[in-house]
């Protein structure tokens, strides 16, 4: 499986957690050394912070819906359901210009 930046997946996190939607902001790469991609949580919960980019509206999110960008995560894509949708263009360079400023890059 090779996923790319922008797909979103729903991800069951396991233990008192929840199935979340999770955007793909790792490259894509057919030859990465592991089954993994770096995605960031879909959340409706927004505290106005840089580490929150609003995302624009889609079919399968149902309400006004933020990336959180502090909840980086690496998931194993044996974890990941979908692609269920795509978030592309502006948006998601405000969400790779939130990760640069989260990491100081």
């Amino acid at each position: 499986m090779t996923t790319k930046p922008g797909e979103v997946y729903r991800v069951d996190l396991g233990m008192g957690a929840k199935v979340r939607m999770m955007l793909v902001v790792s490259r894509e790469d057919s030859e990465a050394p592991r089954a993994l991609s770096l995605c960031v949580p879909i959340t409706t919960s927004n505290r106005n912070s840089p580490y929150e980019v609003e995302l624009p509206s889609r079919p399968f999110l149902r309400a006004t819906s933020f990336a959180n960008i502090q909840g980086l995560q690496a998931i194993q894509h044996h974890e990941m359901d979908g692609p269920i949708g795509v978030i592309y263009g502006e948006a998601l360079e405000r969400v790779k210009t939130a990760l640069r400023f989260a990491m100081e890059l």
